[in-house]
This record gives C-alpha cells, structure tokens and sequence, in this order.
C-alpha cells in the first residue's frame, strides 16, 4: 500500500505543474494523489479539507502528507484523525496574509486563518521564494492583531523553525532559444516587449499601458506583445490598447503553448508591473528564452533579478524602454552582457526535483 499521500485542492497551473514533475519521480505504489479541478479558487480554499476527508481511504498505511496550502490541512487532520502521525509538509505556491485586494475590507481573513493553522499542524513548511517566506511570518501577528477580544501569543515563533525555502522547479527543456546568427539582422528589429501576465488587477495593467502610451510619446518605436490568460472582462485599460498604438501591439491575448515559446524566442525585453508576485514563473521562462527581464524593485523580483533591471517608477522604467528602442546596438550590448552574468540553474527542474522528493521521502 501507498505510503505517500498527495493531495491538490487546485490542480491546474503551477500547482498541477508542481504536483505532475513531482509523481513522474515516484512509483505508482508508492503514492496516492488526490485532487480538485482548479475552477472557484474559493470553494476549493474553503472545502477541500470536507471533500478529502470522504474520500481519503479508510484503511492505509500513509506515512507522509504533502499538499499546498489551498488545503486547510489543520481541518482535514482534525476530521480524519486516523492522519494525525503521518509527517505533513505543505507547499506555498502564495500567501494569503500578502494577497493583494483592491480594498481591505473585502479581504476574507479565513483564508489567512486557513493558512497559519496549516503551518501550526504542519510538520514542514516549503515556500516558493525567500520573499514569500519572510512576508508571511512578518505578517502573521498583525494578521492576528485585528482579532478582536482574543489575542495570541508565539504563533510566528512555533511556525519559523518549520520554514525553508525551495523554489519552485522550472522545466525549461521544452523553451526554445533560437536567435538570428547574425546580429546585425536583429539590430534592424524594434525592440520587442513581452508582456506575459494574467489579466488582473494584482498584475498591474494600468501600469504597463501609461508606460507604453509615455514610450509611443517619445517617437521611438518599438513591438508588444501582451500574452497571459484573459477572462471574461478584459480591464479597461486594454479596451482601446491596440488602436493606441498604431499597430505596435503584435500579440494579445493568451497563445498556444507553441506559439507562446516562440514569441517569448522572438522577444527582447520580458517586463512585468505587478503588484503581486511571489515567483514568476512566466518571467523566468522569458528569461531563459532570451529576454531581458524588467521587474518592479519590490516583491520577489530583488531577490531574482540584478538591481539594474529593477525599477522604482514609471518614469525609470520608461526611460529604460526608451534607451533600448532608440539604440539597439547598446541593447544587445546590454543583452550579451546580461546573459554572461546570469545563471537559471538555481530554478530548474532538475536541480530542485531531487530535494523535493528527498524532503517527501524524508531522507534530506
């Protein structure tokens, strides 16, 4: 019988990538995977820990839970208590405690709550980034401040010993990074700016359409491609986007897996303007095919990025842009430079695999 046990409350995206490069390392009698369509966030964040609680088996011989921490891990021990000593260990893909909201009043604190009481129960606690890891332990008591009539002691301080940081592994294998041989040819190209983010209010929209609208303003030329998965109300700012342009927008919306790695092959600079990130897999994929990163100087990007493709202000960032379009021989100065000094190994799969597998067969 299976001694592992998995469980996805939201299998699809990264969380599935995690959980599908992860079970290809074991064999099939050694785990059991149980898991949850990624459809209505919510509904998984608030029921799954009911939904695997029925459908876990009754008789087992788990020695090891591994889940993220959509689950409410603290609630489904409590209701199969039969669990209680298998050795638990939960992946932050996010935090709660950080998530943007557009108001504070419409954040829903359970979620948080969910979170923190997972890590009480948890065994260990793996995050995605440093930066994930230190934002939620620094927000863990003013989360519990705003309790009223209750006030708690330590938690932080018995959820800490149980933290470590494990990116989040990359598969970067199928990315293509074919260039022209020649580099006057790409000289003669304008620059190509990848945007490849969700289309929501945490990724900052707005941000990306002033500084293209400021960068068109200066009379340098330049192409954009704004990828990444739209929903049924676009945000208002990319309602007119391509019209604004002039014909400058060569790509919108979400691509084929193939076309996608062969646009972000095609692109310069990969740019992002979120107010939310806690790794970025879509900029990282970018980078390795090519592509300059440009990134806000907050979030997890300090700790990914040099400080020179880091910025403060629109104003920075458009200067930046501007530069490059109107010299794209310093460009591919900076480009050549850039590369010689960067390595992804840290992020790939096959260098962080083999940890995973050894904290969940607990010999690492």
């Amino acid at each position: 019988m299976a001694q592992i046990l998995i469980l996805e409350a939201f299998y699809g995206g990264s969380h599935k990538q995690l959980i599908d490069v992860l079970t290809k390392k074991f064999t099939e009698e050694e785990y059991d995977l149980f898991t949850i369509p990624a459809k209505k966030w919510h509904w998984c964040a608030r029921m799954s820990a009911l939904h695997f609680a029925g459908r876990i088996p009754a008789t087992h011989q788990y020695r090891i839970i591994f889940c993220s921490s959509v689950l409410n891990l603290s609630e489904l021990i409590g209701m199969r208590t039969d669990l209680t000593n298998c050795r638990k260990i939960v992946y932050f893909h996010e935090n709660q405690l950080c998530y943007p909201v557009r108001d504070s009043k419409q954040r829903d604190v359970q979620y948080g709550i969910n979170q923190i009481t997972s890590c009480l129960c948890a065994d260990r606690v793996l995050f995605n980034s440093r930066y994930n890891m230190t934002s939620f332990l620094e927000s863990v008591q003013s989360f519990l401040n705003i309790v009223p009539n209750m006030s708690f002691k330590g938690v932080r301080d018995k959820i800490a010993p149980k933290c470590n940081v494990l990116y989040f592994p990359v598969e970067f294998g199928n990315l293509s990074r074919t260039r022209s041989s020649k580099k006057e040819d790409s000289e003669k190209k304008p620059l190509h700016i990848i945007w490849p983010h969700r289309w929501e209010h945490d990724k900052n929209p707005e941000q990306l359409v002033e500084a293209l609208l400021a960068l068109q303003e200066k009379g340098v030329n330049f192409h954009v491609s704004i990828l990444g998965e739209r929903f049924e109300t676009i945000p208002n700012c990319f309602e007119n986007i391509e019209d604004q342009l002039h014909g400058k927008v060569i790509q919108f919306g979400p691509l084929s897996r193939e076309d996608y790695r062969r646009t972000l092959a095609e692109g310069d600079v990969v740019l992002s303007t979120a107010l939310h990130e806690f790794y970025g897999v879509a900029m990282l994929e970018a980078v390795y095919s090519g592509c300059v990163p440009l990134a806000p100087n907050r979030l997890v990007y300090p700790e990914l990025y040099p400080s020179d493709k880091l910025f403060n202000t629109t104003a920075q960032l458009v200067k930046q842009l501007y530069n490059w379009c109107r010299n794209r021989t310093l460009f591919e100065k900076h480009r050549d430079a850039f590369f010689s000094q960067i390595s992804l190994d840290a992020y790939t799969a096959d260098q962080l695999v083999p940890q995973f597998i050894g904290i969940i067969r607990n010999v690492s």
